[in-house]
């Protein structure tokens, strides 16, 4: 079992991120037009899971932003920001601060995506939502980068998760 903090406090999660070279587990996700969303949908493309607890917070909108301006140039890949909040609050984030080249999912109808992707708090004041992660896989699902972000209030790291995703 991994564990993240909060500041500063020890925070457990119920499981490890996915082991780079394994194939990622699917998943089922709420798309903003409230339709289910699974590795399928983007076959063929490099995904970067940008796992964030809320975009209700600076550092989960900031690190959507930063991949957001970043994703642009990359047309064989998508970025996916994964949280908990619902798809219409994502929705209006997003169309807020102009956010075109991400797509949000939640998980608001399970913790499963949590529970296989290791980032599912069990313990602290966010306990049932995401830590702070980012997992990058190529075209064929395969996990080829994870950061498990020590710290839920600092930033991830943008370079090696864009290095990865190529």
């Amino acid at each position: 079992m991994a564990q993240t903090a909060l500041k500063g406090t020890p925070v457990n999660l119920a499981g490890n991120l996915p082991a780079v070279g394994t194939t990622a587990p699917d998943f089922t996700l709420v798309a903003g037009d409230l339709s289910e969303a699974s590795l399928a949908t983007y076959a063929g493309k490099k995904k970067l899971l940008n796992i964030v607890p809320s975009l209700d917070t600076p550092v989960c909108a900031t690190s959507t932003k930063k991949f957001n301006e970043a994703m642009a140039s990359k047309s064989d890949a998508v970025a996916l920001v994964i949280s908990a909040d619902l798809p219409f609050a994502s929705g209006r984030f997003c169309q807020a601060e102009g956010i075109g080249n991400v797509v949000s999912l939640s998980m608001m109808r399970s913790k499963n995506f949590a529970k296989d992707y290791g980032v599912l708090m069990e313990d602290g004041p966010l306990a049932g939502i995401t830590a702070r992660a980012v997992v990058v896989l190529d075209a064929n699902d395969k996990v080829v980068y994870t950061q498990l972000v020590p710290e839920i209030t600092e930033e991830p790291d943008y370079d090696s998760a864009l290095a990865a995703l190529g």
